[in-house]
């Protein structure tokens, strides 16, 4: 069984619901890099600190402290069993430096899940989305549309979409993507450790040929 999962793809890919299914279905911890932030704020650790002088000044958070994070939050108790990261790592210097940490903590990385999507596909995807503005509620404009158009199901809000679900955006995010975060495959790959998963075959398929592979 692997467990200590890396979860990679480009927006729009389906990163999010694959995540969801498989930390309920393998009780894992879900760690993305905001929540990390999040809870080490919350919780006032050093490096927690840290990065909160750095967000507070409008600075992007160094790798150095973010890594310090990754390898405070994998160190706990409840990854023993398993941890899915989310979000991270997004550059090679990261990636090396996380294959660094999870030895140095004994909880190496079994796997680099990636979801593999056409550039058409994750434009429709996004163009589509809509979201209420009241209760957060998801739509989309072809697969999952509300009984009445621009009202959502749940509370009767309006629905909107968001700035950055739009074409034009969605080419810019998937810049950076290639740029900075895709030659992490060849890196990972050269590894041994990532298998890419085609994401429009659908999420509930995606997921059961993901959780086939993971129980290998």
């Amino acid at each position: 069984m692997k467990k200590n999962i890396i979860l990679m793809g480009p927006p729009g890919a389906g990163k999010g619901t694959l995540a969801k299914q498989l930390k309920e279905a393998f009780h894992l911890v879900h760690i993305s890099t905001g929540d990390m932030f999040r809870d080490a704020i919350k919780a006032q650790t050093e490096l927690g600190k840290l990065a909160q002088g750095y967000i507070n000044e409008g600075h992007l958070v160094p790798d150095e402290v973010t890594i310090g994070l990754v390898k405070e939050r994998l160190s706990q108790p409840d990854c023993a069993e398993g941890f899915l990261l989310d979000g991270f790592p997004r550059t090679l210097p990261q990636a090396e430096a996380l294959s660094k940490l999870t030895k140095e903590i004994s909880r190496e990385i079994d796997v680099v899940i990636n979801l593999d999507c056409d550039n058409d596909e994750l434009v429709r995807r996004i163009s589509g989305r809509r979201v209420c503005k009241n209760c957060g509620a998801p739509y989309h404009i072809i697969t999952m549309k509300p009984k009445v158009e621009g009202v959502c199901d749940l509370c009767g809000g309006p629905l909107y979409q968001r700035k950055d679900d739009n074409e034009e955006s969605l080419k810019v995010r998937l810049g950076h993507y290639v740029s900075e975060t895709k030659p992490l495959l060849d890196y990972y790959a050269n590894l041994g450790l990532l298998e890419s998963f085609n994401s429009l075959t659908g999420k509930e398929a995606l997921f059961d040929e993901v959780s086939s592979y993971l129980k290998k």
